[in-house]
């Protein structure tokens, strides 16, 4: 069983599969920090020095207002925190925008196999007929080599 687990595991997909998942870990670190430091606060600034992570609607709490959402978690209210989710589809939108840019240049660089031939060309005739073909379908003549 031992031996089992270790061909299934040394196996090249799951040593592929855990490499991509470690660094989709990382990368994601990185676009959460490229969302939150880079493209979040200029995108506040044009909308009026909006921060997107203290957007939230206090659903239930002690106190009518609160300035910012620590604030108000720390006070122990119950809030709606629609500026967090909408840090998070940017976040999501940036990442998948990235992946398609990834794979699509990755496709790219890829060579295509050359396609293996469908027809070949009647020794006799000339016409283009099946690879697989015994006889001509124009000439009739065999294809097949002559035995001795």
């Amino acid at each position: 069983m031992l031996k089992e687990f270790k061909e299934f595991a040394m196996r090249g997909n799951v040593v592929d599969m855990a490499v991509g998942i470690i660094i989709g870990a990382a990368f994601g670190s990185i676009i959460k920090s490229l969302v939150s430091d880079i493209i979040m606060p200029p995108i506040g600034l044009l909308l009026g020095k909006v921060d997107f992570s203290n957007l939230f609607i206090v659903l239930k709490g002690r106190g009518a207002s609160y300035a910012t959402l620590a604030e108000a978690q720390t006070a122990g209210a119950v809030t709606l925190n629609y500026g967090m989710f909408t840090n998070t589809i940017i976040s999501f939108i940036i990442v998948a925008f990235v992946v398609f840019l990834v794979i699509k240049n990755v496709n790219r660089l890829k060579k295509e196999a050359p396609a293996q031939p469908t027809t070949k060309e009647c020794p006799y005739c000339l016409s283009a007929i099946p690879i697989k073909a015994k006889l001509c379908a124009f000439c009739t003549s065999s294809l097949e080599p002559k035995k001795p």
